[in-house]
């Protein structure tokens, strides 16, 4: 990600609807941590590219604090219009790959239990990622947060 990138990533993660205001609050709060702070280790993102070099989607994620070879990928979004063409993947196999080659040992990613997430949780589950933990009522009365895994060693 680029400093050029910052709109177009804030205006898709708010396009997709998913995210409160206080969420699009705390995401782009890691988006200048990354881009003010660039010797910083906690915060990674990377973003992809239509075909027209327009940003569709973006990822933040970084080392598990205080977790040997573990990686958590904070947040994820893709463009309304470029959903369902393969970016969301590409992000999460880039990604895959990096940890591989830094010999991580896991990545974890965490959701809402909220019936609009229902394709986002698939999409992990059709990555290979499986649910290991369900903390019951942690964003609110009714909305578990969901954890997946992925081992790779």
């Amino acid at each position: 990600m680029e400093a050029r990138d910052r709109g177009p990533v804030l205006g898709l993660i708010r396009a997709t609807g998913f995210f409160t205001d206080a969420e699009v609050g705390v995401a782009e709060e890691l988006l200048d941590v990354y881009l003010g702070k660039p010797d910083q280790k906690d915060y990674h993102v990377a973003v992809i590219e239509n075909d027209e070099k327009a940003v569709a989607g973006y990822m933040t994620w970084g080392p598990t604090p205080l977790a040997e070879d573990a990686y958590d990928i904070y947040w994820m979004a893709v463009a309304p219009s470029e959903q369902g063409k393969g970016r969301g993947k590409a992000l999460v196999r880039w990604i895959e790959d990096e940890v591989r080659r830094r010999d991580g040992r896991v990545i974890l990613i965490e959701t809402s239990s909220q019936p609009k997430y229902h394709g986002t949780r698939q999409f992990y589950i059709d990555l290979d990622y499986r649910e290991v933990a369900r903390v019951p009522d942690f964003y609110r009365a009714g909305d578990d947060r969901v954890i997946y895994a992925k081992y790779f060693r």
